[in-house]
C-alpha cells in the first residue's frame, strides 16, 4: 500500500492523527507532574519525552502549540519545576485518563486516582505509583517555527527509582520496572528486551552482555 501525500492530506482528521503518530514507532509514556504557584496540581501524558545530554543531564519533550490554554506548559513557565513519570503496567489506563480535559481547577491526581509525591525542594509533584521518575527545572524553551509546538528542555536535578533496577554500569531496567511504552495515540504495549550488546567498534562483532 502507497500512501502519497495527497491521500494523506485528503484523509479524516482523526485519520490522519493516529496514522502518522504510528510511523514514529513505540515511544515513552511519561505522565507529567507540575503546580501552578497557588499549589493547584496537574497531570497529563506525554509521549514525546527525549534525551539531549548526560552532562548537564537534560531531558527534553514537545508540547502542543500554545494557541490556547496549555496547564502543563503553563505551569512549568510559571514556576520552573516539572517532573516526569515513567508509566508501568499497573497504572497505564489511569495515565491515559490524564489527556481527557479536565476543568483547570479539577486536578487529574484525584480524578484518575493517582498520588501525589513532594520531595523537600520540588514544587511540582511526583507521581506515588510510578517506580522511576525524576524532577526537572526548567532551562530553555523554544517555539519552533514550522508547526508552533514548543520544545521544553529541563535539567535533572532528583531521580527516584528503585534501586533493583539500577545495574552496575549504570543502566536501568526499566523493563524490570514493568514500565510501557505507546505507539499511535491510544495503543500501550508491554516490553521484551532481546539483549544488550557491547559499545560497537568497527569490524568487531559485539558481544551479548545481558
Amino acid at each position: 500500500m502507497h500512501w502519497s501525500r495527497t491521500a494523506i492530506d485528503a484523509s479524516d482528521d482523526r485519520f490522519r492523527a493516529k496514522f502518522i503518530n504510528s510511523l514514529s514507532g513505540f515511544k515513552s509514556a511519561n505522565l507529567i507532574g507540575t503546580a501552578d504557584t497557588n499549589g493547584n496540581t496537574n497531570l497529563a501524558i506525554v509521549s514525546s519525552v527525549f534525551h539531549i545530554g548526560a552532562n548537564p543531564p537534560l531531558i527534553g519533550m514537545i508540547v502542543r502549540p500554545h494557541t490556547v490554554t496549555r496547564d502543563t506548559l503553563e505551569n512549568i513557565l510559571a514556576t520552573g519545576s516539572y517532573t516526569i513519570n515513567h508509566v508501568s503496567a499497573d497504572i497505564w489506563k489511569q495515565a491515559h485518563q490524564t489527556s481527557a480535559r479536565y476543568p483547570k481547577e479539577q486536578s487529574e491526581f484525584e480524578a484518575v486516582g493517582l498520588h501525589e509525591q513532594y520531595i523537600e525542594g520540588t514544587h511540582a509533584p511526583f507521581v506515588k505509583e510510578s517506580r522511576l521518575k525524576f524532577a526537572l527545572k526548567l532551562a530553555e524553551t523554544q517555539t519552533l517555527e514550522i508547526n508552533k509546538t514548543v520544545m521544553i528542555i529541563g535539567e535533572i536535578t532528583d531521580v527516584i527509582v528503585e534501586p533493583l533496577a539500577v545495574q552496575e554500569d549504570g543502566f536501568i531496567d526499566i523493563e524490570l520496572l514493568e514500565t510501557v511504552a505507546v505507539s499511535s495515540l491510544d495503543a500501550y504495549h508491554r516490553s521484551h528486551r532481546l539483549g544488550r550488546l557491547s559499545y560497537a567498534k568497527p569490524d568487531v562483532k559485539p558481544d551479548e552482555i545481558g
